[in-house]
């Protein structure tokens, strides 16, 4: 059955939904509007890994050979502590400019009819007629936000300060890097997107952020300080802000947004206007990829509107569970860095990738590293550590649940 649908949004699962509901049935008559120029996107590199370009090349295997193309890959994670360093294997990591991104989805859209309205702000005044809309223009969702009431949005801040550069540094390890200053520690996180460029994400606390005068630098100090701060990190390297036509990259704190429904009528919310996860998981344009293929899905096998809404939002909340509690957790391992920054190496950076454990907040870390060591060479205690983590996840997320009625 040819339907018309609205796609708000001409990010990553804007453009990308376009595609797969075009390739279910090229009748679709199907529109991506977004309100900035085309090109003019702002941030750099986006992560992702082998799970999601494996289910890309199942779903279009077109765009997927291209967004593989372009990507820059790693295995490794670095980790450095003032002038302690650990590198550890991992798992296979991607990196691919955001801009590129794009590109790569908004010419494979073309290539199948769907029409692409740039410079075009969509609220309810100017709604599209569509059977279907669907809101993909993130976490300041203009259409989320007129129905406020409605999806029922809860916004928490985080609470430690971040900034979003680019570097030409090219890291050639997913990297972590943490340096102390008289007014307390201040991280980044650094990784390749091109054989040119890399993402620097800047962390710190609230108290050392006022206290380097971060709060009060413009943006030319500011970055000038970071690049010092880190010039063993960057091998002298420099840092750039954002390079569109939004001038100047601001600090933020993390907003973690979630909504009591994702659907009103015949609008239905996608990646980050329906949800948020912390960036330090770095599975923000995943997620939102991983809904389009299941609200496409939803679309496929139920022929009732509704139906195929409820489908999908029942399917995804369940699916985000225990990422959105990996997330928390991960915040939760920086806002607390004090507890394992003083550890040895290896130990820090074991926890370091044990931070979504809903188990390590109330273990002492130590402990934590000699149990999940042991715990690596026994089939019993993995066995205890898989069943106990998620019981003391669900008894947490209901007290916190509880504390806020």
């Amino acid at each position: 059955m040819r339907v018309k649908v609205a796609c708000v949004g001409g990010g990553p699962a804007g453009l990308y939904l376009s595609i797969l509901l075009k390739r279910q049935d090229p009748s679709h008559e199907i529109t991506v509007h977004e309100r900035n120029p085309e090109g003019s996107t702002y941030g750099w590199g986006v992560t992702y890994w082998r799970g999601l370009l494996d289910r890309l090349h199942e779903y279009d295997p077109e765009s997927a050979r291209a967004v593989e193309e372009h990507s820059v890959t790693w295995n490794e994670g670095v980790a450095l502590v003032g002038d302690r360093a650990t590198r550890r294997p991992g798992d296979q990591g991607f990196g691919i400019g955001r801009h590129r991104l794009l590109e790569i989805l908004a010419a494979r859209a073309r290539s199948l009819d769907v029409r692409l309205e740039f410079d075009q702000e969509i609220t309810d005044a100017n709604l599209p007629e569509a059977d279907l809309v669907v809101a993909a223009d993130g976490v300041h969702s203009t259409l989320r936000g007129q129905h406020a009431d409605h999806f029922g949005e809860e916004i928490r801040a985080g609470r430690n300060h971040y900034i979003w550069l680019g570097t030409t540094k090219v890291f050639d390890a997913f990297t972590f890097a943490f340096v102390e200053t008289d007014h307390g520690w201040i991280w980044c996180y650094g990784y390749p997107f091109s054989p040119e460029r890399s993402t620097c994400v800047v962390e710190c606390a609230p108290e050392t952020w006022t206290g380097l005068g971060l709060d009060r630098a413009n943006e030319a100090d500011g970055t000038a300080l970071l690049e010092k701060l880190f010039v063993d990190v960057l091998d002298g390297h420099a840092l750039i802000g954002r390079t569109s036509a939004q001038v100047g990259a601001p600090w933020l704190t993390f907003r973690t947004l979630t909504n009591r429904t994702w659907q009103r009528d015949n609008l239905v919310l996608i990646g980050d206007a329906a949800h948020t996860t912390h960036y330090s998981i770095g599975a923000g344009t995943t997620l939102a990829l991983e809904d389009t293929i299941v609200l496409a899905d939803a679309l496929r096998g139920h022929p009732s509107l509704p139906d195929a809404l409820a489908r999908y939002e029942q399917r995804r909340r369940r699916e985000l569970l225990s990422i959105q509690s990996a997330a928390r957790y991960s915040a939760q391992w920086y806002e607390n860095l004090p507890r394992y920054i003083d550890l040895p190496p290896e130990q820090m950076f074991a926890l370091l990738g044990q931070r979504h454990s809903p188990l390590l907040p109330y273990v002492p870390p130590q402990l934590y590293y000699r149990l999940d060591k042991a715990a690596g060479q026994l089939e019993a205690l993995r066995r205890f550590k898989r069943w106990l983590g998620p019981k003391v996840a669900r008894t947490v997320h209901a007290r916190a649940l509880a504390s806020r009625k």
